[in-house]
């Protein structure tokens, strides 16, 4: 049974056969090169020393089979610890059943426990689903641009881009979070607006040329907003385009 109706449990991983699940999971949900595989020895250490690896079972199936996983690693900022979280990924066939989301409260938890209150992580401006989940879902902020953060990879799912990527901050313990965690999360005010077309992975797909015009083009666009002090705390969806909404933050 798969998607929605799975009975889906989230646990976090510590054995070796767990993390060489995670390894297959990579391979299959984003076709890398090997190279750009992140190899098991890594997950090893990851659990060991301050990060930590969670995955999602379909507890349906006998046995129970990995269908996600999310892991992080530690950090320092300003002389305080974080938590950089490197990966997340479903198989497609468990998209949009919230198991995504359920990874990433299941990372908060965790993080709060050990007393670490900021979660930062990357993802790509034009995969407007995983900004709507990032922004409004989950609560995080953007005021950083990264361009060409990994280079070009062999990823179906990048399409021969670069690899630009907005750097989600995820304040754990903040009003905001839990705000939006309680579903009432404040409205914004925003004073900037970045858009991209609502089929913007199929141009990525089918022309990718023109994707990478409209990628390069809003690139600057927030490098700009951020130098002016504006931060990203809003997404909007229209059936036409995915809206970034920016405005002061301090």
């Amino acid at each position: 049974m798969a998607g929605s109706q799975a009975v889906i449990e989230i646990r976090q991983l510590f054995e070796l056969d767990e993390f060489a699940e995670v390894l297959r999971l990579q391979q299959v949900i984003w076709g890398f090169a090997d190279v750009e595989l992140l190899p098991l020895r890594f997950l090893v250490v990851v659990s060991k020393v301050g990060g930590h690896v969670f995955g999602a079972f379909d507890m349906e199936q006998a046995p129970p089979a990995m269908v996600g996983f999310c892991f992080a690693i530690p950090g320092v900022k300003s002389g305080r610890p974080y938590l950089h979280s490197h990966m997340l990924g479903v198989l497609p066939e468990y998209h949009n059943a919230g198991i995504g989301r359920r990874l990433k409260l299941r990372q908060r938890e965790e993080a709060l426990s050990r007393g670490i209150e900021l979660i930062e992580w990357t993802f790509d401006p034009l995969e407007l689903k995983n900004a709507f989940l990032n922004i409004e879902r989950l609560g995080t902020i953007v005021r950083r641009y990264s361009e060409n953060q990994y280079g070009v990879t062999a990823s179906p799912l990048h399409g021969g881009l670069p690899t630009d990527r907005c750097i989600a901050e995820w304040w754990l313990a903040s009003p905001r979070v839990r705000a939006t965690l309680a579903g009432k999360k404040a409205e914004p005010h925003p004073e900037d607006r970045i858009a991209f077309p609502a089929d913007i992975a199929r141009i990525r797909s089918e022309d990718p040329e023109r994707a990478r015009e409209i990628q390069k083009a809003n690139a600057e666009k927030f490098q700009r907003a951020f130098e002016r002090g504006l931060a990203v705390t809003g997404f909007a969806r229209t059936e036409t385009e995915g809206i970034y909404l920016l405005e002061p933050w301090q």
